[in-house]
């Protein structure tokens, strides 16, 4: 019993800090304005912990892999892992709105919001992928660009060969001490997410009964048989029933900081923690989790979709049409990354998909809703298909599975 309380000591402080949290924020909700301070103090922190580990984690591990052609098989093997499962959550979605068909009510909103009309698309692109200054990199609102930036230097540092020796040094010291800052930062994981699960639920869990229940109910549904079946089905590919297993044993931390956070991004830490207990390779973990937590993303397909299928009920036009299906598909693997790690970072890929179907007015704020109200379901979907997709490139770039270990980022 010692040696349980031992290895679940964490999920279980975690656990009480949410049901905390909930309790606050059902029963005394006029508290969670002087409770949510604590947990933005707490994600701050641990955002501003995150955005250099993730620089120093994969420009680390790019530059220490030692075969040009073994850094090759897995970024290939990374991406099409990616785009596999993206296709598939949105397939699946497809499949499910289809033999389950809803209706959403019209929403009479007048309200508009600003879709940066007046930036051309060459300048999104410039933006989206890059950064003006050097100091802007270091934001988690440029994660991609960051990403990019920590590719390039990861890549410079192997070119430069034994002159780049000082330089690979600071990359693996560096990662070594945010790693450890990290970790401290997260002994204050039961009392920063209690506190913001108590806000969620004083805020937005009463809306989850109002008019978009049917919609709503569609997703969580089929995201949690998503997350049950498939997710059990990548693992099983992976590793067999003992990748099963570890990965269900695994999961539960990563899977109770995303529905605290509404963050994959703030659940990378987590992911990475049971990536190392499955015993995936530091080399595939540290570039597959971190750069998931951006360009890949299961709850995002699927939530994608529903609200593509919404907004069509809406203006009265035909979902199932091949061509709209197909521009569905695409638009949702492309919202798929430009979503941000961050809470509500869906955003940004609804503001593109109402750009692209040039939908009317009155169905911004039904998608709107809709995205924020599967935030939780669709966070835990993004963040925790990161671990299973490390397991899957594991498998398909012909790396063997280490031992496990207590911790490793």
């Amino acid at each position: 019993m010692r040696e349980v309380l031992k290895n679940y000591s964490g999920i279980i402080l975690l656990l009480s800090g949410i049901i905390a949290g909930s309790f606050i924020g059902i029963f005394f909700p006029a508290a969670v304005t002087y409770l949510k301070p604590l947990g933005d103090i707490f994600l701050n922190l641990l955002f501003v912990s995150v955005v250099p580990l993730v620089f120093f984690a994969v420009s680390n591990s790019i530059a220490s892999l030692e075969q040009q052609s073994k850094f090759g098989k897995i970024i290939f093997s990374m991406i099409f892992t990616f785009l596999l499962f993206i296709i598939i959550a949105a397939l699946f979605t497809i499949a499910a709105v289809w033999l389950f068909p809803t209706e959403a009510l019209p929403s009479t909103s007048p309200e508009t919001i600003d879709t940066g009309a007046d930036a051309t698309w060459g300048e999104r692109i410039v933006s989206f992928f890059t950064v003006g200054e050097f100091t802007e990199l270091f934001s988690r609102k440029n994660m991609l660009a960051l990403l990019i930036f920590a590719f390039l230097t990861g890549t410079a540092v192997r070119k430069t060969g034994d002159s780049g020796t000082s330089f690979r040094q600071f990359l693996a010291s560096g990662y070594e001490v945010m790693k450890e800052l990290l970790l401290i930062v997260m002994k204050a994981a039961p009392i920063g997410l209690g506190a913001y699960f108590a806000y969620q639920v004083a805020t937005v869990g009463p809306q989850l009964f109002g008019f978009y229940a049917k919609p709503l109910g569609l997703y969580y549904v089929a995201g949690t048989v998503y997350f049950l079946l498939f997710f059990t089905i990548y693992a099983f590919m992976a590793k067999g029933k003992d990748g099963v297993q570890k990965f269900w044993k695994n999961n539960i931390y990563p899977t109770l900081t995303a529905i605290s956070t509404c963050s994959s991004f703030a659940t990378m830490p987590a992911n990475l923690q049971a990536a190392a207990k499955i015993g995936v390779p530091d080399a595939i973990a540290n570039i597959v989790i971190p750069i998931g937590s951006t360009l890949h993303k299961n709850g995002s397909s699927m939530s994608s979709i529903i609200k593509i299928y919404v907004a069509f009920l809406i203006i009265g036009e035909n979902f199932f049409d091949p061509m709209n299906l197909l521009l569905a598909i695409g638009i949702t693997i492309f919202v798929s990354i430009v979503a941000g790690g961050i809470p509500n970072g869906g955003y940004i890929g609804e503001m593109l998909m109402i750009s692209v179907y040039q939908l009317p007015v009155e169905a911004i704020p039904a998608v709107m809703i809709i995205g924020t109200l599967v935030d939780p379901l669709a966070t835990v979907l993004n963040s925790t298909g990161d671990t299973v997709a490390a397991m899957f490139v594991t498998k398909i770039s012909g790396e063997k599975f280490e031992e496990p270990k207590d911790f490793a980022v």
